[in-house]
Protein backbone atom coordinates (compact mmCIF):
# COMPACT_ATOMS: atom_id res chain seq x y z
CA UNK A 1 0.00 0.00 0.00
CA UNK A 2 3.03 2.63 1.04
CA UNK A 3 4.48 1.96 -2.37
CA UNK A 4 1.46 1.80 -4.27
CA UNK A 5 0.60 5.70 -2.65
CA UNK A 6 4.37 6.45 -3.36
CA UNK A 7 4.18 5.23 -6.66
CA UNK A 8 0.79 7.48 -6.96
CA UNK A 9 2.37 10.34 -5.47
CA UNK A 10 5.68 10.46 -7.80
CA UNK A 11 3.26 10.10 -10.60
CA UNK A 12 1.13 13.00 -9.90
CA UNK A 13 4.32 14.66 -8.96
CA UNK A 14 5.53 14.19 -12.20
CA UNK A 15 2.00 14.73 -14.43
CA UNK A 16 2.13 17.93 -12.27
CA UNK A 17 5.99 19.57 -12.98
CA UNK A 18 5.32 18.03 -16.64
CA UNK A 19 1.92 20.77 -16.77
CA UNK A 20 3.98 23.23 -15.29
CA UNK A 21 6.50 22.87 -17.80
CA UNK A 22 4.26 22.79 -20.24
CA UNK A 23 2.25 26.19 -18.93
CA UNK A 24 6.00 27.71 -18.14
CA UNK A 25 7.17 26.94 -21.87
CA UNK A 26 4.09 28.68 -23.54
CA UNK A 27 4.62 31.86 -21.17
CA UNK A 28 7.74 31.61 -22.12
CA UNK A 29 7.50 31.67 -26.11
CA UNK A 30 4.65 34.03 -25.80
CA UNK A 31 6.93 36.56 -23.64
CA UNK A 32 9.72 36.09 -26.03
CA UNK A 33 7.41 36.56 -29.10
CA UNK A 34 6.62 39.96 -28.34
CA UNK A 35 10.24 40.96 -29.32
CA UNK A 36 10.02 41.92 -32.77
CA UNK A 37 11.79 43.21 -35.36
CA UNK A 38 8.88 46.05 -36.10
CA UNK A 39 9.01 47.03 -32.58
CA UNK A 40 12.82 47.49 -32.24
CA UNK A 41 12.37 50.06 -35.48
CA UNK A 42 10.04 51.97 -34.06
CA UNK A 43 11.56 52.15 -30.86
CA UNK A 44 15.10 52.96 -32.68
CA UNK A 45 13.55 55.72 -34.77
CA UNK A 46 11.76 57.42 -31.82
CA UNK A 47 15.34 57.63 -29.83
CA UNK A 48 17.42 58.60 -32.18
CA UNK A 49 15.04 60.63 -33.97
CA UNK A 50 16.54 64.32 -35.00
CA UNK A 51 14.64 65.63 -32.68
CA UNK A 52 16.31 63.93 -29.91
CA UNK A 53 19.55 65.89 -31.03
CA UNK A 54 22.07 63.09 -30.77
CA UNK A 55 21.25 62.45 -27.33
CA UNK A 56 24.67 64.45 -25.96
CA UNK A 57 25.70 64.07 -22.05
CA UNK A 58 23.84 66.45 -21.11
CA UNK A 59 21.35 67.70 -22.94
CA UNK A 60 17.26 67.95 -23.02
CA UNK A 61 17.58 64.96 -25.90
CA UNK A 62 19.09 62.76 -23.65
CA UNK A 63 16.77 63.62 -20.79
CA UNK A 64 13.42 62.98 -23.03
CA UNK A 65 15.04 60.12 -24.06
CA UNK A 66 15.09 58.67 -20.35
CA UNK A 67 11.91 59.99 -19.71
CA UNK A 68 10.39 57.51 -22.41
CA UNK A 69 12.13 55.03 -21.28
CA UNK A 70 10.84 55.21 -17.41
CA UNK A 71 7.07 55.93 -19.48
CA UNK A 72 7.92 52.01 -21.10
CA UNK A 73 8.59 50.86 -17.69
CA UNK A 74 5.73 52.18 -16.21
CA UNK A 75 3.63 50.91 -18.55
CA UNK A 76 5.36 47.39 -18.20
CA UNK A 77 4.28 47.12 -14.84
CA UNK A 78 8.04 47.27 -13.40
CA UNK A 79 9.10 49.28 -10.32
CA UNK A 80 11.12 52.18 -9.71
CA UNK A 81 14.90 51.49 -9.17
CA UNK A 82 16.45 54.87 -9.05
CA UNK A 83 16.91 57.16 -5.91
CA UNK A 84 13.92 58.23 -3.95
CA UNK A 85 11.84 56.02 -5.26
CA UNK A 86 11.83 57.71 -8.56
CA UNK A 87 12.73 55.49 -11.93
CA UNK A 88 16.06 57.73 -12.19
CA UNK A 89 19.47 58.08 -10.89
CA UNK A 90 21.08 61.48 -11.52
CA UNK A 91 24.45 62.30 -11.05
CA UNK A 92 26.60 65.50 -10.91
CA UNK A 93 28.51 66.75 -13.74
CA UNK A 94 30.63 70.02 -13.83
CA UNK A 95 30.56 71.85 -17.15
CA UNK A 96 32.26 75.35 -18.04
CA UNK A 97 35.49 76.75 -19.68
CA UNK A 98 38.75 76.88 -18.90
CA UNK A 99 40.80 79.66 -18.44
CA UNK A 100 43.19 78.60 -21.17
CA UNK A 101 45.90 81.71 -20.99
CA UNK A 102 45.45 81.10 -17.71
CA UNK A 103 46.20 77.75 -16.97
CA UNK A 104 49.36 76.15 -17.43
CA UNK A 105 51.92 73.13 -17.25
CA UNK A 106 55.20 74.33 -15.41
CA UNK A 107 58.77 72.55 -15.81
CA UNK A 108 61.37 73.60 -13.78
CA UNK A 109 65.16 72.61 -13.79
CA UNK A 110 68.13 74.02 -12.99
CA UNK A 111 67.02 77.55 -12.23
CA UNK A 112 65.44 77.90 -15.16
CA UNK A 113 61.29 78.05 -16.07
CA UNK A 114 58.85 77.15 -18.49
CA UNK A 115 55.32 77.87 -18.68
CA UNK A 116 53.33 75.60 -21.46
CA UNK A 117 49.68 77.32 -21.94
CA UNK A 118 46.50 75.92 -23.04
CA UNK A 119 45.85 77.83 -25.28
CA UNK A 120 49.11 77.55 -27.11
CA UNK A 121 51.06 73.83 -26.20
CA UNK A 122 49.10 71.81 -23.88
CA UNK A 123 45.62 70.18 -24.11
CA UNK A 124 43.40 69.03 -20.93
CA UNK A 125 42.95 65.24 -21.65
CA UNK A 126 40.71 64.47 -18.28
CA UNK A 127 40.83 64.32 -14.82
CA UNK A 128 39.53 66.56 -11.81
CA UNK A 129 40.40 70.43 -11.96
CA UNK A 130 42.88 70.77 -9.03
CA UNK A 131 41.57 73.54 -6.76
CA UNK A 132 45.28 74.70 -6.90
CA UNK A 133 48.37 74.25 -7.88
CA UNK A 134 50.04 70.53 -8.12
CA UNK A 135 53.17 68.95 -9.04
CA UNK A 136 55.97 66.53 -8.15
CA UNK A 137 59.35 65.50 -9.54
CA UNK A 138 59.38 63.86 -13.16
CA UNK A 139 58.81 60.40 -14.12
CA UNK A 140 59.93 59.72 -17.62
CA UNK A 141 57.92 56.53 -19.22
CA UNK A 142 57.73 54.56 -22.14
CA UNK A 143 58.62 52.11 -24.33
CA UNK A 144 56.88 48.74 -23.88
CA UNK A 145 55.21 49.55 -20.96
CA UNK A 146 52.64 46.56 -19.69
CA UNK A 147 50.52 47.35 -16.18
CA UNK A 148 51.53 43.39 -15.18
CA UNK A 149 55.19 43.84 -15.11
CA UNK A 150 55.49 48.10 -14.32
CA UNK A 151 56.30 48.77 -10.60
CA UNK A 152 54.07 51.16 -10.23
CA UNK A 153 55.16 52.35 -6.79
CA UNK A 154 57.98 54.53 -8.66
CA UNK A 155 55.30 57.11 -9.76
CA UNK A 156 54.02 58.07 -6.11
CA UNK A 157 53.99 61.58 -5.47
CA UNK A 158 55.26 62.09 -8.82
CA UNK A 159 54.39 63.55 -12.16
CA UNK A 160 54.34 60.65 -15.10
CA UNK A 161 55.69 62.25 -18.06
CA UNK A 162 54.13 59.66 -20.76
CA UNK A 163 56.39 59.20 -24.51
CA UNK A 164 53.36 58.28 -26.84
CA UNK A 165 53.76 58.02 -30.20
CA UNK A 166 50.58 59.57 -31.80
CA UNK A 167 51.98 58.59 -35.44
CA UNK A 168 50.86 54.75 -34.86
CA UNK A 169 48.00 53.39 -32.59
CA UNK A 170 48.88 54.22 -28.93
CA UNK A 171 49.03 50.68 -27.44
CA UNK A 172 46.13 49.89 -24.41
CA UNK A 173 48.34 49.21 -22.22
CA UNK A 174 49.38 52.71 -21.76
CA UNK A 175 46.77 54.43 -20.58
CA UNK A 176 46.55 50.70 -18.26
CA UNK A 177 49.75 51.05 -16.90
CA UNK A 178 48.94 55.12 -16.64
CA UNK A 179 45.93 53.97 -14.40
CA UNK A 180 48.39 51.71 -12.14
CA UNK A 181 50.23 54.70 -11.59
CA UNK A 182 47.61 56.49 -10.47
CA UNK A 183 46.16 54.21 -8.54
CA UNK A 184 49.32 54.17 -6.86
CA UNK A 185 49.56 57.82 -6.06
CA UNK A 186 50.98 59.51 -9.16
CA UNK A 187 49.90 63.23 -9.26
CA UNK A 188 49.38 63.87 -12.87
CA UNK A 189 50.06 62.97 -16.27
CA UNK A 190 51.81 65.01 -18.87
CA UNK A 191 51.72 63.07 -22.36
CA UNK A 192 54.58 64.26 -24.44
CA UNK A 193 53.10 63.98 -28.17
CA UNK A 194 54.68 64.47 -31.37
CA UNK A 195 51.31 65.77 -32.98
CA UNK A 196 51.82 67.40 -36.15
CA UNK A 197 51.21 71.07 -34.75
CA UNK A 198 48.12 71.68 -37.55
CA UNK A 199 46.22 68.76 -35.94
CA UNK A 200 47.83 69.83 -32.07
CA UNK A 201 45.77 73.49 -33.25
CA UNK A 202 42.50 71.52 -33.89
CA UNK A 203 42.48 69.80 -30.94
CA UNK A 204 43.24 72.71 -28.86
CA UNK A 205 40.14 74.83 -30.63
CA UNK A 206 37.94 71.60 -30.26
CA UNK A 207 38.61 72.23 -26.36
CA UNK A 208 38.21 75.56 -26.36
CA UNK A 209 34.45 76.39 -25.75
CA UNK A 210 32.49 74.23 -22.88
CA UNK A 211 33.84 71.26 -21.89
CA UNK A 212 32.12 68.72 -19.18
CA UNK A 213 33.55 66.09 -16.91
CA UNK A 214 32.27 63.74 -13.89
CA UNK A 215 32.18 66.32 -11.13
CA UNK A 216 34.17 63.24 -8.59
CA UNK A 217 35.99 60.50 -9.45
CA UNK A 218 37.51 61.70 -12.92
CA UNK A 219 40.97 61.11 -11.35
CA UNK A 220 44.37 63.35 -11.33
CA UNK A 221 44.76 65.38 -14.56
CA UNK A 222 45.78 63.87 -17.49
CA UNK A 223 47.41 66.86 -19.74
CA UNK A 224 48.82 66.60 -23.85
CA UNK A 225 51.77 68.48 -24.14
CA UNK A 226 53.48 69.25 -27.42
CA UNK A 227 57.10 67.56 -27.30
CA UNK A 228 58.83 70.95 -28.10
CA UNK A 229 57.35 73.07 -25.69
CA UNK A 230 59.38 71.26 -22.97
CA UNK A 231 62.71 70.31 -25.15
CA UNK A 232 64.71 72.53 -23.16
CA UNK A 233 63.97 70.17 -20.16
CA UNK A 234 63.19 66.79 -22.06
CA UNK A 235 65.38 66.50 -25.14
CA UNK A 236 63.99 64.81 -28.22
CA UNK A 237 66.39 62.72 -28.44
CA UNK A 238 65.69 60.92 -25.22
CA UNK A 239 61.72 60.95 -26.66
CA UNK A 240 63.45 59.49 -30.21
CA UNK A 241 65.35 56.96 -27.93
CA UNK A 242 62.56 56.01 -25.43
CA UNK A 243 59.83 55.60 -28.58
CA UNK A 244 62.21 53.55 -30.08
CA UNK A 245 62.77 51.34 -27.23
CA UNK A 246 61.32 47.36 -27.29
CA UNK A 247 61.64 47.73 -23.94
CA UNK A 248 59.76 49.55 -20.38
CA UNK A 249 61.56 52.69 -19.89
CA UNK A 250 60.94 54.04 -16.48
CA UNK A 251 62.92 56.72 -14.71
CA UNK A 252 63.36 59.61 -13.02
CA UNK A 253 64.35 62.94 -14.48
CA UNK A 254 66.65 64.56 -12.34
CA UNK A 255 66.09 67.67 -11.16
CA UNK A 256 63.17 68.07 -12.94
CA UNK A 257 59.74 68.74 -11.45
CA UNK A 258 56.27 69.42 -12.89
CA UNK A 259 53.67 71.81 -12.15
CA UNK A 260 50.30 71.87 -13.10
CA UNK A 261 47.80 74.44 -12.63
CA UNK A 262 44.21 75.04 -14.23
CA UNK A 263 41.44 77.57 -14.15
CA UNK A 264 37.96 76.99 -15.31
CA UNK A 265 34.72 78.57 -14.62
CA UNK A 266 32.21 75.91 -13.69
CA UNK A 267 28.68 75.33 -12.75
CA UNK A 268 27.31 71.96 -11.34
CA UNK A 269 24.47 70.14 -13.48
CA UNK A 270 23.26 66.25 -14.06
CA UNK A 271 22.76 63.12 -16.18
CA UNK A 272 20.45 60.15 -15.70
CA UNK A 273 20.33 56.70 -15.53
CA UNK A 274 17.36 55.37 -15.93
CA UNK A 275 17.04 51.94 -13.64
CA UNK A 276 13.41 49.90 -13.63
CA UNK A 277 12.89 46.69 -11.65
CA UNK A 278 11.15 43.18 -11.71
CA UNK A 279 10.89 41.29 -8.60
CA UNK A 280 12.01 37.80 -8.56
CA UNK A 281 9.42 35.48 -7.50
CA UNK A 282 11.35 33.01 -5.55
CA UNK A 283 11.73 34.11 -1.55
CA UNK A 284 15.23 33.93 -1.30
CA UNK A 285 16.41 34.33 -5.13
CA UNK A 286 14.48 37.63 -5.48
CA UNK A 287 17.53 39.20 -3.63
CA UNK A 288 19.50 38.74 -6.91
CA UNK A 289 19.41 40.28 -9.31
CA UNK A 290 20.93 40.03 -13.05
CA UNK A 291 21.68 43.50 -14.81
CA UNK A 292 20.62 44.17 -18.47
CA UNK A 293 22.21 47.68 -19.36
CA UNK A 294 23.22 50.10 -22.35
CA UNK A 295 23.69 53.32 -22.80
CA UNK A 296 21.29 55.62 -24.40
CA UNK A 297 23.33 58.85 -24.73
CA UNK A 298 25.61 59.85 -28.01
CA UNK A 299 27.73 62.81 -29.45
CA UNK A 300 24.71 65.60 -29.44
CA UNK A 301 25.14 67.89 -32.73
CA UNK A 302 28.91 68.46 -34.06
CA UNK A 303 29.90 70.48 -36.97
CA UNK A 304 29.20 68.64 -40.31
CA UNK A 305 31.72 66.74 -42.08
CA UNK A 306 33.16 67.51 -45.47
CA UNK A 307 30.96 67.15 -47.84
CA UNK A 308 27.91 66.75 -45.85
CA UNK A 309 25.35 69.05 -44.58
CA UNK A 310 24.32 66.55 -41.23
CA UNK A 311 25.19 68.10 -38.20
CA UNK A 312 22.80 65.67 -35.84
CA UNK A 313 25.28 62.54 -34.71
CA UNK A 314 21.85 60.38 -34.32
CA UNK A 315 23.37 56.77 -32.82
CA UNK A 316 21.00 54.62 -34.08
CA UNK A 317 23.25 51.51 -33.72
CA UNK A 318 25.73 53.21 -31.03
CA UNK A 319 23.71 53.28 -29.05
CA UNK A 320 19.77 53.32 -29.58
CA UNK A 321 19.77 49.68 -30.50
CA UNK A 322 21.24 48.66 -26.96
CA UNK A 323 18.73 50.88 -25.30
CA UNK A 324 15.67 49.49 -27.60
CA UNK A 325 16.64 46.12 -26.81
CA UNK A 326 16.84 46.81 -23.00
CA UNK A 327 13.13 48.36 -23.41
CA UNK A 328 12.18 45.04 -25.55
CA UNK A 329 13.83 42.63 -22.63
CA UNK A 330 11.68 44.43 -19.74
CA UNK A 331 8.36 44.04 -22.19
CA UNK A 332 9.31 40.45 -22.64
CA UNK A 333 9.93 39.53 -19.41
CA UNK A 334 6.89 41.49 -17.40
CA UNK A 335 4.99 39.20 -19.59
CA UNK A 336 2.47 37.34 -17.40
CA UNK A 337 3.63 33.65 -16.29
CA UNK A 338 7.37 34.88 -17.38
CA UNK A 339 8.82 36.23 -14.05
CA UNK A 340 12.13 34.47 -13.21
CA UNK A 341 13.22 33.50 -9.53
CA UNK A 342 15.75 36.29 -9.28
CA UNK A 343 15.29 39.60 -9.64
CA UNK A 344 15.83 41.65 -13.25
CA UNK A 345 17.14 45.18 -13.36
CA UNK A 346 16.98 46.96 -16.42
CA UNK A 347 19.34 50.05 -16.97
CA UNK A 348 19.95 52.88 -19.06
CA UNK A 349 23.05 54.78 -18.37
CA UNK A 350 24.30 58.18 -20.01
CA UNK A 351 27.83 59.22 -20.40
CA UNK A 352 29.36 56.10 -22.02
CA UNK A 353 30.59 58.32 -24.58
CA UNK A 354 32.28 61.37 -22.46
CA UNK A 355 34.10 57.74 -20.37
CA UNK A 356 31.58 55.25 -18.88
CA UNK A 357 29.97 57.88 -16.01
CA UNK A 358 26.64 56.81 -15.84
CA UNK A 359 27.82 53.14 -15.14
CA UNK A 360 30.95 54.06 -13.36
CA UNK A 361 28.46 56.66 -11.01
CA UNK A 362 26.16 53.48 -10.50
CA UNK A 363 28.93 51.34 -9.58
CA UNK A 364 30.20 53.60 -6.79
CA UNK A 365 26.69 54.28 -5.83
CA UNK A 366 24.73 51.54 -6.35
CA UNK A 367 20.87 51.55 -5.59
CA UNK A 368 20.79 48.00 -4.69
CA UNK A 369 24.20 46.22 -3.12
CA UNK A 370 26.68 45.50 -5.21
CA UNK A 371 26.77 41.75 -4.01
CA UNK A 372 22.93 41.63 -4.67
CA UNK A 373 24.32 41.54 -8.47
CA UNK A 374 25.11 38.38 -9.86
CA UNK A 375 25.59 38.95 -13.54
CA UNK A 376 25.56 42.10 -15.82
CA UNK A 377 24.42 41.87 -19.81
CA UNK A 378 25.42 44.63 -22.13
CA UNK A 379 23.83 45.63 -25.20
CA UNK A 380 25.91 48.01 -26.95
CA UNK A 381 25.67 48.05 -31.17
CA UNK A 382 23.39 45.35 -31.93
CA UNK A 383 21.66 46.72 -34.89
CA UNK A 384 23.92 46.71 -37.56
CA UNK A 385 25.34 43.30 -39.72
CA UNK A 386 28.62 44.44 -40.06
CA UNK A 387 31.59 44.35 -37.61
CA UNK A 388 35.11 46.00 -38.40
CA UNK A 389 38.18 46.24 -36.97
CA UNK A 390 41.40 47.24 -38.37
CA UNK A 391 39.51 47.14 -41.42
CA UNK A 392 38.87 43.53 -41.12
CA UNK A 393 35.12 43.78 -42.29
CA UNK A 394 32.50 40.97 -41.45
CA UNK A 395 29.14 40.66 -42.74
CA UNK A 396 26.59 38.94 -40.77
CA UNK A 397 22.80 38.53 -40.29
CA UNK A 398 22.99 35.52 -38.23
CA UNK A 399 26.07 36.07 -35.85
CA UNK A 400 27.07 38.60 -32.82
CA UNK A 401 29.81 38.71 -30.93
CA UNK A 402 29.69 37.60 -27.68
CA UNK A 403 32.69 39.53 -25.64
CA UNK A 404 33.72 38.14 -21.88
CA UNK A 405 32.60 34.36 -22.46
CA UNK A 406 35.85 32.69 -21.27
CA UNK A 407 35.59 34.58 -18.14
CA UNK A 408 32.99 32.99 -16.41
CA UNK A 409 30.40 30.18 -16.66
CA UNK A 410 28.22 32.47 -18.34
CA UNK A 411 30.05 31.28 -21.44
CA UNK A 412 29.31 28.43 -21.02
CA UNK A 413 25.60 28.66 -20.36
CA UNK A 414 24.93 31.41 -23.26
CA UNK A 415 26.78 28.45 -25.48
CA UNK A 416 23.95 26.04 -24.05
CA UNK A 417 21.49 28.29 -24.30
CA UNK A 418 22.71 29.26 -28.05
CA UNK A 419 22.55 25.47 -29.28
CA UNK A 420 19.00 24.73 -27.90
CA UNK A 421 17.63 27.86 -29.65
CA UNK A 422 18.61 26.92 -33.33
CA UNK A 423 15.13 28.13 -34.42
CA UNK A 424 16.87 31.79 -34.20
CA UNK A 425 19.64 31.16 -36.33
CA UNK A 426 21.90 33.40 -34.36
CA UNK A 427 25.61 32.19 -33.48
CA UNK A 428 27.15 33.57 -30.50
CA UNK A 429 30.50 33.96 -31.05
CA UNK A 430 33.69 34.74 -28.92
CA UNK A 431 35.61 38.17 -29.58
CA UNK A 432 37.39 38.50 -32.59
CA UNK A 433 39.25 41.25 -31.95
CA UNK A 434 41.36 41.11 -28.54
CA UNK A 435 43.66 43.35 -29.77
CA UNK A 436 41.10 46.50 -29.22
CA UNK A 437 40.62 45.11 -25.79
CA UNK A 438 36.84 45.98 -25.95
CA UNK A 439 35.94 44.13 -23.04
CA UNK A 440 37.27 46.94 -21.29
CA UNK A 441 35.28 49.90 -23.58
CA UNK A 442 31.55 49.74 -22.56
CA UNK A 443 29.91 50.23 -19.51
CA UNK A 444 29.78 46.26 -18.57
CA UNK A 445 33.88 47.09 -17.48
CA UNK A 446 32.29 49.17 -14.52
CA UNK A 447 30.42 46.04 -13.36
CA UNK A 448 33.35 43.85 -13.88
CA UNK A 449 35.83 45.41 -12.15
CA UNK A 450 33.40 45.69 -8.87
CA UNK A 451 33.08 41.24 -9.12
CA UNK A 452 30.03 41.13 -11.13
CA UNK A 453 30.49 38.89 -13.98
CA UNK A 454 29.57 40.23 -17.17
CA UNK A 455 28.76 39.35 -20.83
CA UNK A 456 28.54 41.97 -23.62
CA UNK A 457 26.79 41.81 -26.95
CA UNK A 458 28.55 43.53 -30.01
CA UNK A 459 28.23 43.71 -33.80
CA UNK A 460 31.92 45.23 -33.88
CA UNK A 461 31.93 49.51 -35.15
CA UNK A 462 31.34 49.88 -39.32
CA UNK A 463 31.64 52.71 -41.27
CA UNK A 464 29.14 54.76 -39.86
CA UNK A 465 30.79 54.97 -36.38
CA UNK A 466 31.00 58.02 -34.37
CA UNK A 467 29.51 59.59 -37.34
CA UNK A 468 26.36 61.39 -38.50
CA UNK A 469 25.34 58.63 -41.37
CA UNK A 470 24.75 56.41 -37.84
CA UNK A 471 20.71 56.52 -38.91
CA UNK A 472 18.00 54.83 -37.91
CA UNK A 473 16.99 53.61 -41.27
CA UNK A 474 20.33 51.31 -41.81
CA UNK A 475 19.29 49.17 -38.19
CA UNK A 476 18.46 45.59 -39.22
CA UNK A 477 15.33 44.85 -36.17
CA UNK A 478 14.94 41.43 -37.59
CA UNK A 479 18.31 40.66 -36.76
CA UNK A 480 18.51 42.47 -33.57
CA UNK A 481 15.01 40.82 -32.32
CA UNK A 482 16.32 37.53 -32.72
CA UNK A 483 19.75 38.76 -30.85
CA UNK A 484 17.09 40.04 -28.11
CA UNK A 485 15.31 36.58 -28.25
CA UNK A 486 19.04 34.78 -27.32
CA UNK A 487 19.33 37.03 -24.36
CA UNK A 488 15.84 36.55 -22.94
CA UNK A 489 16.66 32.79 -23.04
CA UNK A 490 19.78 33.42 -21.46
CA UNK A 491 18.60 35.64 -18.94
CA UNK A 492 15.66 32.90 -18.48
CA UNK A 493 18.50 30.62 -17.41
CA UNK A 494 20.74 32.44 -15.46
CA UNK A 495 17.05 33.95 -13.70
CA UNK A 496 15.83 30.39 -12.45
CA UNK A 497 19.18 28.53 -12.20
CA UNK A 498 20.08 27.08 -8.93
CA UNK A 499 23.15 29.32 -8.28
CA UNK A 500 24.41 32.43 -9.78
CA UNK A 501 27.36 32.39 -12.11
CA UNK A 502 30.77 32.04 -11.34
CA UNK A 503 33.74 33.55 -12.20
CA UNK A 504 37.38 32.04 -13.49
CA UNK A 505 39.75 32.53 -10.93
CA UNK A 506 42.23 33.23 -13.34
CA UNK A 507 39.93 36.09 -14.65
CA UNK A 508 39.01 37.14 -11.35
CA UNK A 509 42.29 38.26 -10.55
CA UNK A 510 43.31 39.73 -14.11
CA UNK A 511 39.76 41.65 -13.59
CA UNK A 512 38.73 42.15 -10.48
CA UNK A 513 41.56 41.94 -7.89
CA UNK A 514 44.37 43.30 -10.72
CA UNK A 515 44.91 46.39 -12.94
CA UNK A 516 42.70 46.20 -16.05
CA UNK A 517 42.51 49.54 -18.04
CA UNK A 518 40.42 50.45 -20.93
Amino acid sequence: MIRLLGAGVLALVATAQAGAQTRAGGATARAAATITGADVSRRVHVIAHDSMMGRNTPSRGLDLTAQYIADEFKRFGLKPGGENGTWFQRYPIVTGKMDMAGSHVGFMASGKHAHVTFDKHAIWVSGDTPKEEIGGDALLVGGAIDPKTLDASQAKDRVVLLVVDYSKPVPPTVLASARAMEAAGARGFVYLSNRDSMGFARRIAARSGTTTRLKAGAGVPYIEVQERAAADYVPATTLAEVRASTRPVVRPVPGLRVMIEAKRDEQEVSAPNTIGILEGTDPVLKNEYIVFSAHMDHDGVKRPMQGSTDSIWNGADDDASGTVGIVELAEAFAQPGARLKRSLMFMTVSGEEKGLWGSQWFSEHPTVPTNQLVANINLDMIGRNSGKAKGDVKQWSDTIVVIGKEHSDLGATLNRVNAAHPELKMNAIDDIWPNERFYFRSDHYNFARKGVPILFFFNGTHEDYHGPADTPDKIDGEKEARILKLIYFLGTEIGNAATKPQWKPESYKEIVEGVGGR
